[in-house]
This record gives structure tokens, C-alpha cells and sequence, in this order.
């Protein structure tokens, strides 16, 4: 297994080098050069599986023998084990053909945990094993950031910075950031949007010379393990589904603003999963809505709502879909790329449109739809969703066939954004862990949304760790 760029300017490298590289150096995304097809007979072993066999068998097609088998296993043994159920990411039935799958067990209550768990004890691994140093640096919309620093905190041979828009992620959300005393953790809260802090963290890993000599590694979902990790719920989804109903294919309804997330189940039903319909689940901010009913790829007016983890404007992921909705063929990808950066917007033609149509549906959900739903589902079956999973089932209401089995990702515990919850006057209870970030002291650094002010505050973070640099 080999991957390149969608652009077509990165030979083809193995997975650690994938995974070490984070953005592609022209520019790109990095992608697997062929998709592994699984067979039938396969994928009815693997219904039998539990989410750490099934892990491996899966990430174990894109490794491809880089890492040996036992130490592969025990790796993702050890991200898992962290979570505080023993199905990981169980599917629970809310009512007839209507199932949400719970990605909010892992320790910091997000789906996050199950990408970054994976990739906090990769990046371990290769540290120990190659002697690089891994400096990692990445924003977030509020989840991706506790999630990174939880993965990798206490970890010989790794630092951290992560950016943060700041007073735009719920409270919880800055706690789990802010309130770890680590010296190899810096939390950064910019002064401006999360867009902004996505743009500065491209054009520093597109500074080949800056992203070298520090060593810079990539967290989110421009890495192509993040997207890997999750491609694994969407095949235990459909096996705990179709142990209760017969079934031939499985939709799913997916909250998702940077198009990693539903990326990842596109990716596992090119690889042969059964699944049906892919809804993509925004609020107001949204552009991949747009893109997929007109075809017309433009940021809008950034609006902060009650899903800020979906406050995104430029989905850093959408290039990835856009290499395979154009054929493989990277010189069309750099083409509209290059169209986006002078234009603005990205226009495709009516037979692509055809194609998105066909590979996606899509509903953007206003604020007051999203409370509705939160309090429609509490009333009606005593399932509590947070805001972003209240988008999903919000959208798998309108775009899902009532006579189709759907399965609403659940991507966050209600308890990270009380705020919203409250609004709809319902009263919840925390979960301990979260309870006690409130007594916490918080260790952070408001900055600017500049590029040389963010550079000055990695250089002294990051060069504490260069002594042993290799």
C-alpha cells in the first residue's frame, strides 16, 4: 500500500512517511493510491468481531506490514482500552429504523477520541522506533483539540500546540484544553475564527523549511490515520444493526463541518461496506450543504451557532472527495484548487453534480431546529442528543426514506455543551470527569490571528524539545 497527493507532486511513500508528512508537501492531501476492496466472505468474519479485532483488521490493509502484527495489535488494544464502554462505539436503537452509534465514550467525550487515541500511541510508536521528534500542531473547533492533547499528554518525545478560536468552543470544551498542566502542552486561543486558525496551520505545514526544522507533525484530519480510525465505526455500526434487522444496506445521517468524519464513511463504502445513503448534517454554516445541491463550492458568512464544532467554512477535507468525484486525476484537483485560492469558489458541472447527488445528501440545520429536535427527542424517548447529533437526526428526519434503516453518529456527550442543553430547559447531570474541570486552574495564551505572532510562540515551545533532534 502506497499513498500520494491529490495534487500528483508526492511520490508514492509508505504509511508512517503518510502519517509523519500530515499535508501532503505540494500543497495536497494524501490518499491511499488504490482503495483495498474487502470481500463478502470477509466482511461476514468480520461481523463476529470485537472493535479492536475489527480495528485491526481494517487499519491493517493500509499499514500494510510496516508495522509488525503483534505490535500493530497491541497499539490499538491500548487506544481502546481507554474507553469506558466495552463495545467502544455501541449503536443504540432510539426507535424503529432509527439508531444513534455513541462515539462519545473515549476520555474526553467526543468522537474525536476514537481517531486521536489511535494516533496519539501511532505517533509514540514511531517516535520510539525511529528516534524522530514529533512536535505536533493543530486546530481545533473545540473537540480535535482535548481530544490531540489527551492522546499524546505524558508521551516521551512529543510536544503539543494547539489553536483554538477564542470564546467561540462551548465551556467544557475549553476546560478539557485548558486546565492540562503539562509543560509539553501549549494551548493558544486566537483571536478570531477557527477558519482562521485552520488557514494558519496549512500555510505553516506548506512552509516546507519552518514545517522541517521543527519537525512538525499534523493532528487533524489532513491526516489520512485520523480518517483511517474512523472508517472502523461505520463498518461496527452496520454488523450491531444487522444483528438486529435484515438488512442490505445501512444510511447514515452525519454531523460533520470539515468532511472528515463522513469522508470516512465514504471511504469504507468504496471499500465495500453495504452502505446506502451518506447525509451530511450541517448547521448554518453551510457550504458543503450548498456545494451539494448546487454544486457551487463558496464560504458563506461565518455565523457562531449552538454546534460550534461545526462552525467551519472551508472543510480542510473536501479535497480528498473532490480526487475521487473527478476521476483520480490530479491535475483537475489542482486546477479547482488553484480556482478556489484566486476565485473563492469551486464550480463543478452538471454530470459531477450528478455524481455528488448520488454519492451524498445534505440539510443544513438552523439554530432553532436544532434546540427543537434536542427537546423534541428528550419528550418523546429520554434520549438526550447534544447539539451536533441534534443536527444529524435533524437532517435524517428530512432526507431519510422512513421505510430505510438509518444510523445517526452521535458525536459528542451532551454534557460538553450544556449551554445549548440548558436553552432547552432540560436539566442533565455531568459526568464526574467533566464535573471537576470547573475547580481547575487554566493555562493558555490569547494571541492574535497572525501568523508571525503564532510563529514566535511555537519556536520557543517547540525548541526546548531539539536537543535530541534527529
Amino acid at each position: 500500500m502506497k499513498y500520494i497527493s491529490t495534487r500528483g507532486n508526492v511520490s508514492k511513500i509508505g504509511f508512517i512517511d503518510t502519517v509523519l508528512m500530515g499535508l501532503a508537501t505540494d500543497g495536497g492531501l494524501l490518499v491511499p493510491e488504490k482503495i483495498p476492496q474487502i470481500p463478502v466472505e470477509k466482511l461476514q468474519a468480520m461481523s463476529r468481531m470485537t472493535y479492536p479485532e475489527l480495528a485491526y483488521e481494517i487499519i491493517s490493509y493500509y499499514v500494510d506490514g510496516e508495522i509488525p502484527e503483534n505490535e500493530l495489535k497491541e497499539l490499538i488494544e491500548k487506544s481502546y482500552g481507554t474507553f469506558r464502554h466495552f463495545d467502544v462505539t455501541p449503536v443504540q436503537k432510539v426507535k424503529d429504523n432509527m439508531y444513534v452509534l455513541e462515539l462519545f465514550h473515549g476520555p474526553t467525550f467526543a468522537f474525536k477520541d476514537v481517531a486521536l487515541q489511535f494516533l496519539g500511541n501511532l505517533y509514540s510508536y514511531i517516535a520510539k522506533k525511529t528516534g524522530v521528534t514529533i512536535n505536533i500542531l493543530g486546530a481545533t473547533s473545540g473537540d480535535t483539540g482535548a481530544s490531540a492533547i489527551e492522546g499524546v499528554r505524558g508521551k516521551e518525545g512529543i510536544r503539543i500546540c494547539i489553536l483554538h478560536p477564542h470564546g467561540k468552543v462551548s465551556k467544557v470544551q475549553e476546560l478539557q484544553m485548558t486546565t492540562v498542566h503539562d509543560e509539553s502542552v501549549l494551548n493558544l486561543a486566537i483571536k478570531g475564527t477557527f477558519d482562521d486558525g485552520q488557514r494558519i496551520i496549512k500555510e505553516l505545514f506548506a512552509d516546507l523549511e519552518f514545517k522541517n526544522k521543527y519537525h512538525l507533525r499534523a493532528i487533524n484530519s489532513i491526516n489520512f490515520a485520523r480518517i483511517l480510525a474512523q472508517t472502523v465505526y461505520y463498518f461496527y455500526a452496520y454488523f450491531q444493526v444487522a444483528k438486529e434487522k435484515d438488512i442490505e444496506s445501512l444510511n447514515f445521517s452525519v454531523p460533520t463541518g470539515n468532511f472528515g468524519d463522513i469522508f470516512a464513511g465514504y471511504l469504507a463504502k468504496r471499500m465495500g461496506l453495504p452502505v446506502g445513503k451518506l447525509i451530511v448534517a450541517t448547521n448554518e454554516n453551510n457550504i458543503l450543504e450548498r456545494f451539494i445541491k448546487d454544486g457551487v463550492y463558496q464560504p458563506g458568512e461565518f455565523r457562531s451557532t449552538y454546534s460550534p464544532s461545526m462552525d467551519i467554512q472551508v472543510a480542510s477535507n473536501f479535497e480528498r472527495y473532490l480526487y475521487y468525484l473527478l476521476g483520480e486525476n490530479p491535475g483537475a484537483v489542482t486546477a479547482l484548487m488553484d480556482q478556489f485560492k484566486s476565485e473563492g469558489k469551486i464550480v463543478v458541472n452538471e454530470e459531477q453534480l450528478r455524481q455528488v447527488k448520488a454519492d451524498f445528501a445534505a440539510y443544513g440545520v438552523e439554530g432553532k431546529e436544532c434546540l427543537q429536535t434536542i427537546s423534541k427527542y428528550y419528550a418523546e424517548t429520554n434520549y438526550l442528543l447534544d447539539p451536533h447529533t441534534s443536527c444529524g437526526v435533524a437532517a435524517y428526519e428530512t432526507c431519510n426514506d422512513p421505510s430505510e434503516v438509518c444510523v445517526t453518529l452521535a458525536t459528542a456527550h451532551p454534557a460538553k455543551f450544556n449551554e445549548s442543553i440548558e436553552l432547552c430547559n432540560i436539566a442533565q447531570t455531568f459526568p464526574e470527569q467533566i464535573s471537576q474541570l470547573f475547580d481547575k486552574p487554566q493555562y493558555l495564551e490569547v494571541v492574535e490571528a497572525a501568523n508571525d505572532e503564532i510563529v514566535g510562540k511555537l519556536e520557543k515551545h517547540f525548541s526546548s524539545a531539539q536537543s535530541n533532534v534527529k
